[in-house]
């Protein structure tokens, strides 16, 4: 498709690759290899001479449909898929980065992310500073010469914490560092980075794109040169590639990501409204709310204020587990993005591994809880929420 159409079309059309029977639905090449026609054929697709594939851990037909469509979507020049997202998180800060280089990330990140930065960077002789990324002072003392990537959640798992994109972007560029953006929560249907300012996206295909809890997968999304130059051959050399399965997955689910994530955001919106005026919840935190910190912010960085909603419940950790364990609906999972909603104890599931204080840093308390809210009928989730606070 040559003509520029808007994002649903290509969410539908997008990178299509059809063979000589014509499908209707993308075909699924579950292939590890390819045959030539002739030796000379073969040496010359190994040296980039003529297009084609090679090996199913450097690029497939399916595989390359689905990149193509998240390219579009995302507005970028082009997308590599890997097997998870922190396979995309750790593939493009260990793709570019070197000994002696400098990573600065806000604190406020998924557990794993935080590892990367603050635990496995530095074996390598790569140094990493968080700082509080609301603060923009803060962002502007701790780059150094030699920062080379600049990282950050927005919205961040899972205290919702609302980062200028924008002006950390510019600081960024000031000393010539990349700007990285974990754009999960988000989506790229309510946030788009790269029109903010961002170098490279990074997204867990796991949530909202596959979004109905069936196979894992990642996408990094940059300029057509970044990934050229400095991704390709990492994925190439290094093999954290998705199946072909999956990326068929996630390629037919791309075809209604709109429609789901605008219907997630209106029912998080509700769930959030409710739970703000409920007796038992001692804080919400939804972008969407007037008394969310950063409400302003959020409102010109994203269309709407997403599926994802902390809050706090009277009692600490054991009126939350009571409250939990109270639900009907509503399941217990670490998931997110989910048709389904499902809800986690952060302190205890998905940032244990944190101290008390650096949990506390970043606003995850023994009452939080964040729910990951699903496309059921908003209404019944607000009788299942009720009920069990009632309980609990």
């Amino acid at each position: 498709m040559t003509k520029k159409y808007r994002p649903r079309t290509d969410l539908v059309h997008g990178g299509t690759l059809r063979s000589q029977f014509g499908e209707t639905s993308e075909a699924l090449f579950l292939t590890s290899g390819y045959v030539y026609e002739t030796m000379e054929a073969a040496e010359k697709r190994f040296k980039n001479e003529e297009p084609g594939f090679i090996y199913s851990r450097f690029a497939n037909p399916t595989i390359r449909m689905f990149e193509e469509r998240m390219a579009l979507l995302e507005g970028a020049g082009d997308a590599r898929a890997t097997a998870t997202g922190m396979a995309a998180v750790t593939s493009a800060m260990l793709c570019y980065l070197r000994a002696g280089d400098h990573v600065l990330s806000s604190r406020a990140l998924f557990g794993s992310c935080r590892f990367i930065v603050e635990d496995l960077l530095p074996r390598y002789g790569i140094t990493s500073t968080l700082v509080d990324g609301r603060d923009l002072d803060a962002w502007k003392k701790a780059i150094r010469p030699n920062t080379k990537i600049v990282f950050l959640e927005s919205p961040s798992n899972p205290s919702l914490e609302v980062i200028d994109v924008r002006a950390v972007a510019d600081i960024a560029h000031s000393v010539g560092a990349l700007l990285m953006v974990d754009n999960v929560f988000a989506t790229p249907i309510l946030q788009r980075p790269l029109e903010l300012g961002a170098d490279i996206v990074v997204y867990s295909a796991t949530k909202h794109i596959d979004g109905q809890g069936r196979c894992l997968g990642g996408v990094v999304l940059s300029s057509k040169e970044w990934i050229a130059d400095n991704l390709q051959n990492f994925l190439r050399q290094t093999g954290p590639s998705i199946s072909p399965f999956n990326a068929w997955i996630m390629l037919k689910s791309l075809e209604t990501l709109d429609l789901r994530v605008r219907e997630h955001a209106r029912n998080g919106e509700a769930v959030a409204r409710f739970l703000e005026t409920h007796k038992k919840i001692e804080r919400v935190l939804h972008p969407s709310l007037k008394s969310h910190p950063q409400h302003e912010l959020a409102m010109r960085q994203m269309e709407m204020g997403g599926n994802l909603v902390a809050f706090d419940v009277a009692g600490g950790q054991a009126g939350a587990f009571r409250f939990a364990n109270a639900l009907k609906v509503i399941k217990i999972s670490n998931n997110l993005g989910d048709t389904k909603s499902l809800i986690t104890h952060p302190a205890t599931t998905t940032h244990q591994r944190l101290t008390p204080e650096q949990r506390a840093s970043v606003g995850i308390g023994e009452g939080m809880l964040r729910l990951s809210v699903g496309l059921e009928d908003v209404q019944d989730l607000i009788e299942d929420l009720d009920a069990a606070l009632n309980q609990a």
